[in-house]
C-alpha cells in the first residue's frame, strides 16, 4: 500500500515539473519581455565562458538570471489574471500591475549592478 502512495507521489512531481517546463516554454515563446530577458542572459552566459568569470561570480550571475526570469514571470502572471478579472481599465488593476512591474524593476536593477560588479574588472582588463 505505502508502494502505490510512493508512486503516485513521485507520478504528481513529474507531472508538476512537465506543467512548470510547459509553462516555462510558454513564457519564453510568447511573452516580449521574457524574450528579452532571456536573450539577456544568453548573453550574460557567453560573457562568462569568454571573461573565464569564477566559481562564485556563476553562482551569483545564475542566480541573478533565474531571479529575474522568475519575477518576470510571476508579473506576467499577475498581468494575465488581472486581465482576465477585469479586461478594462480600473484605477486598482493599474495599481497591482504597476506594483508588479515594479518587483521586476528591482531585481533587474540588482541584476544590472551586479553585472556591473563583476564585469566591469574584467572589461577594464582588457584596455590595461
Amino acid at each position: 500500500m505505502e508502494f502505490k502512495k510512493e508512486s503516485r507521489f513521485v507520478q504528481g512531481r513529474l507531472k508538476s515539473v512537465l506543467f512548470a517546463l510547459n509553462g516555462a516554454k510558454k513564457l519564453i515563446f510568447t511573452e516580449p519581455s521574457i524574450k528579452i530577458q532571456f536573450f539577456i542572459g544568453i548573453l550574460v552566459i557567453w560573457a562568462g565562458f569568454y571573461f573565464d568569470i569564477t566559481t562564485v561570480e556563476w553562482i551569483i550571475q545564475i542566480f541573478c538570471i533565474g531571479l529575474v526570469l522568475s519575477i518576470e514571470g510571476l508579473n506576467t502572471a499577475v498581468e494575465k489574471i488581472a486581465d482576465f478579472v477585469h479586461p478594462d481599465y480600473h484605477e486598482r488593476i493599474g495599481f497591482i500591475k504597476d506594483i508588479a512591474a515594479g518587483a521586476v524593476f528591482f531585481a533587474a536593477v540588482t541584476a544590472i549592478v551586479i553585472g556591473c560588479i563583476i564585469y566591469v574588472p574584467y572589461i577594464s582588463q582588457c584596455f590595461n
